[in-house]
């Protein structure tokens, strides 16, 4: 695979489920957990695109569900690699709803993971670079390194509840 930076474009990665009456919880509204999986596969897809290597979740940094998933509607996320560091890779997941018959289209909820790469011993391994492609990707991208940092203050903020305390 190519050190060469890529287009944040190279990484994008599409998924669309029907949501069934299982996928959902008493309010007929789709399940946040069921939800959580399909968001961590895509952002996976999306990482594997982007650097041609074996990845792991390294961390869940947002999760902001902004309107409940229906039952019989179509759900489609939608992920890109925004940002990269040495071995590890931002990537933003928006996800839509939408009712089938109206076609009508909201989003639904957003999401930032961060994914390692892995070389064939399981170690982290270098990744290219990601470049934005229009003003909407720009964006992400000159916003990353400030989402980089909150990252590793949570890193060094971790909080032990058989302690009581934060442990560095």
């Amino acid at each position: 695979m190519s050190d060469a930076p890529k287009p944040m474009s190279h990484s994008r990665s599409l998924m669309t489920e029907l949501v069934f009456p299982g996928d959902t919880n008493h309010h007929g509204t789709m399940f946040g957990g069921t939800l959580m999986q399909y968001i961590d596969k895509i952002a996976a897809i999306s990482s594997i695109r982007h650097c041609g290597k074996a990845v792991v979740t390294a961390s869940q940094d947002s999760l902001d569900f902004l309107s409940p998933i229906k039952v019989g509607e179509a759900v489609e996320l939608e992920a890109v690699v925004t940002w990269t560091h040495r071995s590890s890779m931002e990537v933003y997941v928006v996800v839509r709803a939408e009712n089938l018959f109206t076609r009508e289209r909201r989003v639904t909820v957003t999401a930032f993971s961060t994914f390692v790469a892995l070389d064939e011993n399981g170690k982290p391994t270098p990744v290219p670079s990601v470049y934005p492609d229009n003003d909407e990707e720009r964006k992400l991208h000159e916003s990353a390194d400030e989402r980089y940092e909150q990252r590793m203050k949570r890193r060094g903020q971790r909080y032990s509840s058989s302690t009581g305390h934060e442990t560095k």
